[in-house]
């Protein structure tokens, strides 16, 4: 479901002129919009005609809790209506960001928003980087082949926009940003074995992936060590016996936090992290000719 592959050209408009306003993304080909709108901007979203349209839309907002980025995603043959019920709405207070998906030519229809709509939940489940608020998964409606080809094209279009405006809601961890070209790195020291690839993101330690349960003394009490009792917290490592294993993949921003999470020390990512012939992530990625 991506075409992520070949380029394309995005344009961004900013109606207000204003650069964290409100914006609408489109590939120039394709007949796909998705409005990004600050929730403090909602009543001038409103206001536009393309609000009175059939659309799929994602609530997004980041948990002051610390479980990360959230999302609701739903659809409506009246998107202003809906939005605006659930700007009141005390039981969906997470969101600061609203993304509209809707057609250039007002072409989507009920049947078109409801599989979008299964569709997305669908990824986004898949992909594990939001919490999703939805109290279900949907129910995937009848759609005839011809519709369901062009829902598809239409979600693969509503991917690229989205991650583009910084929500790549869709795209697995150890898989964006990443060519198939690129090594796998493994973190070998005091007894690990951990693998982990080099994204455009950061750095992925991937699932399976074994460290040390215990922190070194340096680390007590520092960032390091809140780091990754928030990691076991989050039950994306599980300790076992005297070591921890990540239980699903997980971006750092770094190659050296990744190092750190995995060996429960203060280390240098850049050399930690090594493919199977022994060359650092450093010789690879910072020191080719």
């Amino acid at each position: 479901m991506s075409d992520h592959t070949q380029a394309k050209t995005i344009q961004i408009f900013l109606p207000s002129g204003e650069p964290r306003g409100l914006r609408i993304a489109e590939i120039t080909t394709r007949i796909v919009q998705v409005f990004e709108v600050p929730r403090s901007l909602l009543q001038d979203f409103v206001a536009m005609p393309e609000s009175e349209q059939v659309a799929v839309y994602f609530l997004v907002g980041h948990d002051d809790q610390g479980e990360g980025d959230r999302v609701y995603i739903g659809q409506s043959s009246d998107v202003r209506a809906r939005l605006q019920k659930h700007d009141s709405d005390k039981n969906k207070d997470f969101w600061q960001r609203v993304f509209v998906l809707v057609s250039r030519t007002n072409s989507l229809t009920q049947t078109h928003a409801l599989f979008l709509e299964w569709c997305c939940l669908q990824e986004a489940g898949k992909a594990g980087r939001y919490v999703i608020e939805n109290g279900n998964a949907g129910s995937k409606p009848h759609t005839p082949a011809p519709l369901q080809a062009d829902c598809l094209e239409i979600f693969a279009t509503g991917r690229v926009l989205l991650a583009t405006l910084g929500v790549p809601l869709f795209d697995p961890v150890a898989q964006a940003g990443r060519r198939a070209s690129d090594d796998e790195f493994g973190c070998t020291a005091g007894g690990a074995e951990a693998r982990g690839v080099y994204t455009t993101e950061g750095f992925v330690v991937l699932k399976g992936s074994i460290g040390r349960l215990a922190n070194v003394p340096s680390i007590r009490g520092t960032s390091s060590e809140r780091m990754r009792d928030d990691l076991l917290a989050k039950k994306v490592m599980e300790a076992r016996g005297d070591k921890v294993v990540f239980i699903q993949d997980h971006l750092f921003g770094s190659p050296s936090m990744a190092a750190i999470a995995v060996l429960g020390r203060s280390a240098n990512g850049w050399v930690e992290w090594k493919t199977e012939d022994g060359k650092t992530l450093d010789e690879i990625k910072r020191r080719q000719p």
